[in-house]
């Protein structure tokens, strides 16, 4: 009971965490190229987390598979997402790519025949408008081009994942799924950096941040997000997730020097109702005072 009331409070300091990454990010990217930035970091988070959960090494057949799958689809969507960036403004791509908030409860509905309760749809449409407001700039280019498709993509893959760790995941063995996962990772981007050489941070400042990314917003974030997974249904996993714009629009105004507006105050909003609709405890139907249950005869033998 502890653990499902704990599971959104970690989903929402996963997406605090992710939401602070923004200038860490833009940071590196000024001085690796996309893959090898995420080969180098996800070697770290994959180095960290095999000597954290050494013994996982000797983890399930299904365990390791269902890893090496779910780590392949998220490499993927990061991929993806990469490519689709280099072609759209980057506030498209905020949109685009938390519109697996959306993708998440569809997927599981068609592929799994995951039902999902009414509640969770509104917190659905509730988060897609707080994602649009907090994203989307009037002036950003809205043609759909061939970034925007990708990015779109990357969408489904994300929604893909959730749904399937939210299936395969379990308490007992979060560590070893995420160990697998980081390390299937590794390996996908690997190949992706290997042609062109792969460059490493040049300074000690750059190794910092790349430290901070891979060890805290890398493989912690994922063992966060796996742990929570199987204690928390998919579709409101998205839905707290989803909350990164918030918390990195919050992070640029507190260090950025960005000014607080209306829009940002309506997105918030909305995306705090949509995270208290699917964390809200479910409502329970008080006896008629006085009545008692009926009593039930039990047979003796």
């Amino acid at each position: 009971m502890l653990a499902k009331r704990l599971a959104p409070l970690s989903l929402m300091i996963l997406a605090i965490v992710w939401g602070s990454t923004f200038f860490s990010t833009k940071r590196i990217l000024t001085v690796l190229p996309e893959t090898d930035f995420l080969f180098v970091r996800f070697l770290i988070s994959t180095v960290v987390l095999a000597i954290i959960f050494a013994r996982s090494w000797k983890m399930s057949r299904r365990t390791l598979i269902h890893g090496i799958l779910l780590g392949l689809i998220y490499g993927t969507a990061q991929l993806v997402q990469t490519f689709g960036l280099a072609r759209t403004s980057a506030s498209i791509s905020g949109f685009l790519t938390g519109l697996y908030v959306v993708f998440t409860p569809v997927l599981g509905l068609i592929i799994f025949r995951i039902k999902v309760h009414r509640w969770v749809w509104v917190a659905v449409g509730l988060a897609t408008i707080g994602l649009a407001v907090l994203t989307i700039r009037p002036s950003a280019d809205t043609i759909i081009g061939t970034g925007e498709l990708l990015t779109i993509v990357c969408a489904v893959i994300y929604a893909l994942h959730i749904v399937l760790l939210g299936l395969w995941s379990t308490p007992q063995e979060a560590g070893a799924l995420t160990l697998a996962q980081s390390l299937s990772m590794t390996a996908l981007f690997f190949l992706f950096a290997l042609p062109g050489g792969i460059t490493l941070p040049p300074t000690t400042t750059d190794w910092v941040w790349m430290i901070y990314l891979a060890v805290i917003c890398g493989g912690l974030a994922l063992l966060i997000q796996t742990w929570a997974q199987s204690h928390i249904e998919a579709p409101k996993a998205a839905v707290i997730m989803c909350s990164e714009p918030l918390w990195a629009t919050f992070f640029a105004i507190l260090f950025g020097g960005e000014h607080p507006t209306w829009l940002f105050a309506f997105g918030a909003a909305t995306i705090l109702v949509a995270m208290y609709l699917v964390v809200r405890p479910p409502p329970t139907k008080p006896s008629p005072e006085g009545i008692s249950p009926p009593a039930v005869d039990v047979p003796h033998p």
